[in-house]
Formats: C-alpha cells, sequence, structure tokens
C-alpha cells in the first residue's frame, strides 16, 4: 500500500491519495479545489488515479472532486443522500471499492452532513482488520465535526456515528478531513491519531449522550462564503473564486479610535456576524451581512466608500477584509477587538429584532 496525507494549511484540511503498490490503482479522498499536486504524484510515480471520493460536501471550500474524475477518467464518489445536481457513483453503507488488493470500506456516519461517510482502510495481506479510518469530518483529534448543520436531529446522528467509530480496535489510525478550522470548535491541530487515543483523550468523546446535544447546541458561526462554496459544491454554480484568501494586508484601527474615524469618513459598518449576534447588540447603523453570505451579496458592499469591517472580537471581520481585499475593495479596515472591544471602550449599541440568515 502507499499512502500519502496532503496537509493544506490554508483551509485547515487534509486530503489524501491511496494506492495499491501491486494494481498501481490510486483513490484521492476529499480533493482540493488545486488537483495539480495529485497528478503529479500519480505520475511522478506511476499511479493510475481510478476513484474520486468526498466524505461529504464541504462547507469552508471547493472540492477538486469533478475536476479530478474529468482529468483522469475516474469515478466520482458520494454517499448516496449527496444533494448535487452533478453524476456521481453512489455509495451505501457497508460498500467496499478495491484498490488491487487493498479494500475502502464505508461507514455511513451522518452528523455533521446528511451524507457524510468514513473510509475504513484495509491491506488484507497484512491483516484482515482495517488499520486506518478517514473520518471525514466526524472525528477530529481532540474533537468531533460541528453537528450544528442538522440541529437536534444532526446532533443525535453525530453522537451515534461517533459511538459506531470507537467500537473500532484501539489501534485503528485516524486521519480526519480537517486538522484547524471552523469544522470544529476545539481540534487538537495534530493531523492523526488513533482511535484509542481519542476514546480516552477527547474531550467531547466523554460526554454522555445529553450532554453531547448539550455541548452540540452552542453553534459556533457558519464559514466565511459558505453558502457560495457550497453552491459550488453541489453544482449550482461556479463560485470557485469566493474561496477565502488570507494572502493581503488589511489595516485595522482600535475601537478607541473608530468612532472619529467613521464620523470624518461617512464609512459604512459591516457587521459579519450571525444575525443573533448582531440583533444583540451592534455598532449603530451596521448592515449586516453574515460572513457566510458575504460573497452572494457583494452588491450591498460600496466600493467606493470606506468600509469598517466588524464581528465580535476581530477574528472573523479580519478574514472577511481579506477576502474583500482580495476582490479589490481597497478601503475596507478591520475593527480590532469587535463588537466586545467597542462596547468595552464605551461606546453605544443598538439591539434589534433577530433576522433569519438568508
Amino acid at each position: 500500500m502507499y499512502f500519502k496525507q496532503f496537509l493544506h494549511d490554508e483551509t485547515g484540511c487534509a486530503s489524501y491519495f491511496i494506492a495499491s503498490r501491486q494494481s498501481r490503482e490510486a483513490a484521492v479522498v476529499d480533493p482540493q479545489y488545486d488537483i495539480q499536486p495529485y497528478l503529479d504524484l500519480a505520475e511522478e510515480r506511476h499511479y493510475r488515479i481510478t476513484h474520486v471520493i468526498d466524505t461529504h460536501l464541504h462547507a469552508d471550500h471547493v472540492s477538486g472532486n469533478r475536476r479530478l474524475a474529468a482529468a483522469t477518467g475516474a469515478g466520482l464518489y458520494l454517499h448516496e443522500q449527496a444533494d448535487v445536481l452533478f453524476p456521481f457513483i453512489p455509495l451505501r453503507d457497508g460498500d467496499e471499492l478495491h484498490l488491487g488488493q487493498l479494500i475502502l470500506r464505508v461507514v455511513h456516519t451522518p452528523g455533521h452532513r446528511p451524507e457524510a461517510i468514513s473510509l475504513l482502510v484495509i491491506n488484507p495481506p497484512r491483516s484482515p482488520e482495517p488499520s486506518m479510518v478517514l473520518s471525514g469530518d466526524t472525528l477530529f483529534v481532540g474533537d468531533v465535526g460541528r453537528p450544528d448543520f442538522g440541529g437536534v436531529e444532526g446532533a443525535a446522528q453525530e453522537y451515534a456515528s461517533i459511538q459506531r467509530l470507537l467500537k473500532l480496535e484501539d489501534w485503528v489510525e485516524v486521519f480526519p478531513a480537517h486538522f484547524e478550522g471552523a469544522c470544529g470548535k476545539g481540534m487538537c491541530g495534530r493531523p492523526s491519531s488513533t482511535i484509542g487515543f481519542e476514546r480516552r483523550y477527547n474531550p467531547v468523546l466523554q460526554l454522555s449522550h445529553d450532554d453531547f446535544l448539550r455541548f452540540a447546541a452552542d453553534v459556533p458561526a457558519r464559514p466565511l462564503n459558505m453558502s457560495a462554496i457550497l453552491a459550488t459544491n453541489r453544482g449550482e454554480g461556479d463560485y470557485a473564486w469566493a474561496m477565502p484568501r488570507d494572502s493581503v494586508e488589511v489595516p485595522s484601527i482600535s475601537p478607541a479610535e473608530a468612532p472619529a474615524w467613521l464620523q470624518e469618513r461617512q464609512a459604512l459598518v459591516l457587521d459579519v456576524r450571525e444575525p443573533g449576534e448582531y440583533a444583540a447588540g451592534h455598532v449603530p447603523g451596521a448592515l449586516s451581512i453574515p460572513q457566510a453570505d458575504l460573497a452572494l451579496r457583494l452588491d450591498e458592499v460600496p466600493r467606493d466608500r470606506e468600509v469598517l469591517v466588524v464581528c465580535q472580537s476581530g477574528g472573523r471581520s479580519l478574514k472577511a477584509a481579506k477576502f474583500l481585499k482580495h476582490l479589490g475593495y481597497n478601503r475596507v479596515v478591520n475593527l480590532e477587538g469587535g463588537t466586545l472591544g467597542w462596547i468595552k471602550a464605551g461606546h453605544p449599541v443598538e439591539r434589534s429584532e433577530p433576522a433569519a440568515a438568508r
């Protein structure tokens, strides 16, 4: 068996290249949009990419699944519940994909997404038992995939899916689709682990069923441009340009200097928090566009006016401002410390009724 993990620091994601040294067949799991590294590796080591598999529909980056399948002639595989507008080969729980002597066994692990799967990697000449699990966004190192996308039902499914993975032997290595990012709350940052280590030391796995559901009710913010990215991954449109960018610099101002700066420039305040956060208290007059919807609502953001981007504490707004700057919004500024810093500085806030996310 040949196995390679690709770590993508810009997205906090991992993708995988698995191949049989006997048949030279290879599978790529959770491919990123830039497919060239997989093509280069296959050519360098004389493998044929025959399977392209996504463990779920990604919400924080655009998948390269269709591009890679088209470039190689490989089959494109998703779970049968995947709600997409393009053809694929459906997978069901218990299905097995063969790469020469290797077996990839499908485990349906819904929760984070209804179509989420994990893949058990079995190399029969070495052992009849799985040696690895590609756990997608179900089980992370030190965390689990955020189950809130599916509400209470999704959280209950996530708990059941995790319990199913925990029935694997201690030695089974865990290779998730994320090592950092918005799809979990407290990932360790390590790119791999084992079932035994996670069973004993992953704090989320120590929770009872009811405590897990309460934990899941604490909903983190949706990822930047999630709406456009999901639409792309479903085949509804092509918003690959909506992938977050971190390669530009954006100026920041402090809460102390912000009021005078706003008045002097007649600037727009853009609040990129979730609707409930905005309703609870925001900079007076701020425009609410949750970061998840930003790429689809760019026509509401002026290019000919200064824009102060605001979130809760300054992290989300900085990423949103960098994305806008990358698209040519050259008059964007980030508020250091966010709305919390604004309030701490003694500035007034407005409150409103919560609005439904678009």
